[in-house]
């Protein structure tokens, strides 16, 4: 082990109240995160040498050129730190452009009175560069909207607002799987590609290599065309020629050898016109059979799609080992371009065995309220900017839901209470009566305006929900449960399935 570098187990358990500088366990480079995000701002490393590695958001030259002001930030963090650099260090024109990745070692320094910052970075030294023309980087230092994004994958990530996201997304995944494992969950990995249509619905992408295939055929074809008729014809003349031929040797009492060789060449005259007339039989475009697609041909040899959920298959692990969950990427192809629909999303999929929809409600409750702990602790830098720039409520709606006990009526009496504010002067714009399913803006006047907390309807009429859930003994409602969010609407879809097992979705 390097002298500068420290166990994991004490990396995990560092109090970074003390005056140690805690560098990356795989790297000599410290975590801007590290330094920022101490309790005094970083400002008891001061005296510090350290090594930070990061891109320039902002740099500007100052006295006349000789030194720079660099704002670094390395995506551990919200947080830009502050890096001078002197002009006798490194050449200030390479550094300063915006999108700059710069690695570089120095001490760090308590700043002037007055300043925001409570440390910054004196460079001593840089230990590489790397540059970019100002004129072509395409992310400038302006505010940027995501339509403008869109089109500069490669650097999405440099920005604030998607960096933020990937924060957030990281953290809500590590606290989902470590929810459910101290739970006692087992997770499973259930399949990307499935032949199995789990929703019923029909609105799945298709994996298929026929499209491709047939290209390749078609191209094909045109370079080195299939035989003709007369290519055919040709060829079995050839193989009579060499049969007659056969035949005069063995009436001629010729010698083994002569016969041999004239043998072998009747035979791959045979095996010419095998691969003429399989080669004949070739045709472009997709294989069909009976007018339709014969998808034998295709690599499954079975229609197969990407998975829209993991639930069939992770039942069968519940109904073996008890508490289960699969966690992954499902694919949607509804044609609804909406902030609602996504084509591709990340679920959570638990399958509880031996409970009913009660501990379903339950545990969706307490999942919830866990994941929204996690982020306040956790992400609150990263919220905070959320607020700042998205949604300024989102911090309070967080602390919210996480100390409210959820209201829990069911789908009737939600309707109840929707036919009442519509007889009070309400107005919605989907017509209420019992048998819906429950539009936004029903969701949201449960939420927002009735119980201003999150609600959990559950006994849904069997008429708008999956066969797969559970008839209750009304013979009219199904086991089947949504947990809705102010501001979010359906946060959860869930329900106690006909084996009594239990599953939920996370959007």
């Amino acid at each position: 082990m390097a002298d500068n570098e420290l166990p994991v187990d004490q990396v995990a358990t560092m109090d970074l109240n003390d005056d140690a500088v805690q560098r990356h366990q795989f790297s000599d480079r410290v975590l801007i995160k590290s330094i920022l995000t101490r309790p005094d701002g970083g400002a008891g490393l001061a005296g510090r040498q350290v090594r930070v590695g990061g891109w320039v958001k902002t740099g500007r030259e100052q006295g006349k050129g000789s030194f720079a002001f660099l704002e670094v930030n390395d995506g551990s963090c919200p947080a830009n730190l502050q890096v001078i650099v002197d002009k006798d260090v490194a050449d200030l024109g390479q550094l300063v452009p915006t999108g700059t990745c710069v690695y570089v070692e120095g001490m760090l320094k308590n700043p002037p009175e007055g300043t925001k910052q409570k440390i910054e970075l004196r460079v001593q030294k840089v230990v590489d560069v790397g540059m970019v023309d100002p004129a072509k980087y395409p992310i400038p230092k302006t505010k940027l909207t995501l339509e403008f994004l869109r089109d500069r994958i490669p650097f999405r990530p440099r920005t604030n607002t998607i960096a933020a996201v990937a924060r957030i997304r990281n953290a809500l995944a590590y606290a989902t799987h470590t929810f459910l494992q101290k739970q006692g969950f087992l997770y499973i990995h259930t399949p990307i590609i499935t032949t199995s249509d789990c929703e019923g619905a029909g609105e799945m992408f298709q994996v298929t290599t026929l499209i491709s295939d047939a290209d390749k055929l078609e191209k094909e074809l045109i370079k080195n065309p299939p035989p003709s008729e007369a290519d055919i014809e040709a060829a079995k003349l050839v193989i009579k020629e060499k049969g007659e031929a056969v035949a005069k040797l063995k009436s001629d009492k010729a010698g083994r050898e002569a016969i041999s060789a004239s043998v072998t060449e009747l035979t791959k005259a045979k095996e010419n016109l095998a691969k003429l007339e399989e080669r004949s039989k070739l045709k472009p475009g997709i294989p069909q059979k009976d007018g339709k697609i014969d998808y034998t041909q295709d690599f499954f040899a079975r229609q197969a799609f990407l998975t829209v959920s993991g639930q069939l298959q992770v039942e069968t692990y519940a109904c073996a080992v008890s508490n289960v969950y699969t966690f992954g990427p499902t694919f949607r192809a509804e044609h609804s371009h909406t902030s609602r629909h996504l084509a591709e999303f990340w679920m959570v999929e638990p399958e509880m065995a031996f409970s009913d929809l009660k501990d379903d409600m339950n545990c969706a409750e307490a999942y919830v309220k866990f994941m929204c702990d996690w982020l306040l602790d956790h992400c609150f830098d990263d919220m905070e900017f959320m607020a700042k720039n998205y949604d300024k409520s989102c911090i309070n709606r967080l602390r919210m839901v996480a100390s409210t006990p959820f209201e829990r009526i069911t789908y009737t009496e939600a309707v109840e209470l929707l036919e009442v504010a519509v007889k009070e002067g309400k107005h919605f714009e989907n017509k209420v009566e019992w048998g819906i399913d429950l539009a936004s803006e029903h969701e949201r006047y449960l939420t927002e305006v009735k119980f201003q907390k999150p609600v959990i309807v559950y006994n849904y009429p069997k008429g708008i929900k999956a066969f797969y859930m559970r008839l209750n003994d009304d013979l009219k409602t199904v086991a089947a449960m949504d947990v809705l969010v102010p501001k979010v609407t359906c946060f959860f879809k869930k329900f106690q399935a006909l084996d009594w097992l239990l599953y939920f979705i996370f959007f």
